[in-house]
């Protein structure tokens, strides 16, 4: 059930295209593992990179300016990405079939059970 998509499919699936029924589980692996938003992050750097690349190579002027001209919209970029990262996790697993708040659940079911484990820890090494 969480088959991962061939580079081609998480590439159409990185510019928001949805992937099959049998990705299902890997998408919702995607947006609630431990790494989650790191891999948000990721997606942002594949879809703004080839902009950027486009960007510097057609701005003309010193490099200076085209460097600091992409830097400037990489960074607003990130920060509309980071913005709503959220939602995206959100609209990625309504896409793939979940329902809307499925993803959040998810994550804070696993928080709930990571808290649980370290505050055990805790009074095992420090109360027992």
């Amino acid at each position: 059930m969480n088959e991962r998509p061939n580079p081609l499919r998480w590439l159409a699936y990185v510019y928001g295209a949805g992937l099959p029924t049998r990705h299902r589980g890997w998408v919702l692996h995607d947006v609630t593992t431990r790494t989650w938003q790191l891999r948000h992050l990721v997606r942002t750097t594949v879809q703004l990179l080839p902009v950027g690349v486009l960007l510097f190579l057609l701005i003309p002027g010193p490099v200076y300016v085209r460097a600091l001209s992409v830097l400037a919209g990489a960074i607003l970029g990130y920060f509309y990405s980071v913005a709503y990262m959220y939602e995206s996790a959100e609209h990625r697993v309504a896409k793939a079939g979940y329902p809307v708040g499925h993803a959040a659940a998810v994550r804070e079911q696993a928080d709930a059970g990571n808290r649980d484990a370290a505050r055990e820890r805790y009074e095992r090494r420090w109360r027992g």
